[in-house]
C-alpha cells in the first residue's frame, strides 16, 4: 500500500489495517516454519506496510504535539538552576 493511500485513511482505519497485517504476518511465519510458504517475498511486503503505517501514525502525532505548548526538558532545568546559583 502506498503512503498516499494510507494518509487518506483515518487513524482508526490505519490501526485496524496494522492489526490485520500483523495477523497476516503471523500466518506467513507459520507457513514458512511448516515449509508451505508460496510467496516468501510477501513477508517483506507485509513488514514494510506495517512500518509505513506506523510511521504515518507517528507523523500525525507529531503534528498534534506542535500545536500544544512544548514541555521543558530536564536538561534545560539543570542549566537554569546552575545559572540561578551563580
Amino acid at each position: 500500500m502506498k503512503a498516499q493511500d494510507i494518509r487518506k485513511l483515518t487513524k482508526k482505519q490505519i490501526e485496524k489495517k496494522i492489526v490485520d497485517l500483523k495477523e497476516e504476518l503471523f500466518n506467513l511465519k507459520f507457513q514458512a516454519a511448516l515449509g508451505n510458504l508460496q510467496k516468501p517475498a510477501r513477508m517483506g511486503e507485509v513488514k514494510r506496510d506495517i512500518a509505513r503505517m506506523k510511521t504515518i501514525l507517528t507523523e500525525g502525532s507529531y503534528n498534534l504535539e506542535e500545536e500544544a505548548p512544548k514541555k521543558r526538558t530536564r536538561a534545560k532545568k539543570t542549566v537554569e538552576a546552575s545559572n540561578e546559583a551563580e
